[in-house]
């Protein structure tokens, strides 16, 4: 080893294959030829980068961990209301679960980003008339609107939290594909958190047991919902402060994830004709493909918005392509069964905003599948993609705001 790097010392792209090639034995070797080479520019930097001591995990300022305790604990209040105020459990919680996050998060990125006065106004106006109007529509077991507004309310929700994320710069792009790499890796480093969180629960009871004392109400009542309720700022506090510490994980999940949904697509289209199912009659089977195509639609986002910073076309890229395209007719034959269900009973709530979020979709589709193909006939390139990809976003908030602050007085409330 100590030959080749004394052979390629004057050649930076060599010396790079060489350290990729074996890092353990280009470091030991190029510290015991360093004095040798000493005073070299190359060799100088390239000591610099072996000999670098990271700084480590950082854990953010006092200030920081002093907003998350405080904000954690009125977020877990929050979700303690209905035991304070003797509230029903699925009132409450149906209607607010949103607001024990989001509002909180948004508070985060407005400290962190300084916002003026100016540019939080609307998304906190926004927040506080939707937890408002959330809270006052009718109180009814068969209103089909009541539950479409309480679906799409975190949607909603999530939007506003986008804009306070961008600093209320509605025209930059690159904010936005931020924005979904931010939700992929907080997504992960907070099912982590979860995940230790669960081990240490199975620890903690069992062992205060052994003891005599039963902590199980205490722990699940208290314990349990102020760290849920504080799980989502911390994620985002390890997130914002390392950002390098989680950033080359979620391509890592997006690229073994994709191929494997594109395969279950496939087989899955396969099985539907095998099985003789029938989406346009089957109210239950043709819920459960919509769910199924927004959980691949949100896998192609966040694969897009990992994989566009990418100089060259590689297998994900043609993943992307297929995997848009196959959910593009997954998404035709919904929007088929849905256009016929409307035909033959008539429009409901519920089918005009299937129908409704199935065409945004399509639309978006289309639009991503057409960049994509572009990208691989080497007509575009793929930071065009994930341009695309985020340039339709607001047409999901728009969306979103029609069924929750519309519907419900389109169709009188039912």
């Amino acid at each position: 080893m100590k030959e080749q790097l004394l052979a390629a010392i004057t050649q930076p792209a060599e010396l790079e294959k060489l350290y990729r090639k074996s890092k353990s034995s280009f470091t030991k070797s190029f510290k015991e030829l360093y004095p040798e080479i000493q005073g070299n520019p190359v060799a100088d930097t390239w000591y610099e980068r072996l000999t670098y001591e990271s700084e480590g995990t950082r854990w953010g300022s006092k200030n920081d961990w002093l907003f998350i305790i405080v904000a954690g604990g009125i977020a877990g209040t929050l979700a303690k209301f209905p035991v304070f105020f003797d509230i029903r459990e699925d009132f409450f919680f149906s209607r607010n679960l949103g607001f024990v996050v989001f509002p909180f998060l948004c508070a985060y990125f407005i400290r962190k980003n300084k916002l003026p006065l100016k540019a939080q106004l609307f998304p906190i106006l926004s927040i506080l008339m939707a937890a408002v109007y959330i809270n006052l529509l009718p109180d009814s077991d068969t209103s089909d609107t009541l539950v479409l507004a309480c679906i799409h309310l975190p949607l909603f929700l999530w939007g506003m939290l986008g804009l306070v994320f961008s600093g209320s710069k509605l025209s930059d792009l690159g904010k936005r594909l931020a924005y979904l790499n931010y939700n992929g890796e907080t997504i992960i480093v907070g099912n982590i958190l979860l995940l230790a969180a669960g081990i240490l629960t199975g620890i903690t009871i069992p062992l205060f047991s052994l003891i005599g004392i039963s902590i199980e109400e205490f722990y699940f009542d208290y314990i349990v919902v102020y760290g849920l309720a504080t799980a989502p700022l911390l994620a985002t506090l390890i997130t914002q402060t390392n950002p390098e510490l989680v950033s080359k994980v979620p391509p890592i999940v997006a690229k073994i994830f994709s191929p494997l949904v594109l395969l279950m697509l496939v087989f899955y289209l396969g099985g539907i004709v095998y099985a003789g199912k029938d989406p346009y009659n089957d109210r239950e089977f043709l819920l459960l493909f919509n769910m199924l195509l927004m959980g691949v639609m949100a896998l192609i986002f966040f694969s897009v918005a990992e994989s566009y910073q990418e100089k060259k076309n590689g297998l994900m890229t043609w993943v992307l392509v297929f995997l848009s395209v196959i959910t593009a007719v997954v998404n035709g034959i919904a929007l088929s069964a849905i256009a016929f269900r409307i035909s033959e009973w008539g429009i409901t709530p519920n089918r005009l905003a299937v129908l409704g979020v199935n065409l945004v979709m399509m639309i978006h589709l289309i639009l991503v599948s057409r960049q994509l193909i572009l990208t691989v006939r080497g007509k575009s390139k793929l930071e065009e993609v994930g341009l695309t990809l985020v340039r339709y976003l607001p047409i999901y908030l728009v969306w979103t705001a029609i069924v929750i602050f519309l519907f419900p007085v389109l169709f009188g409330f039912k």
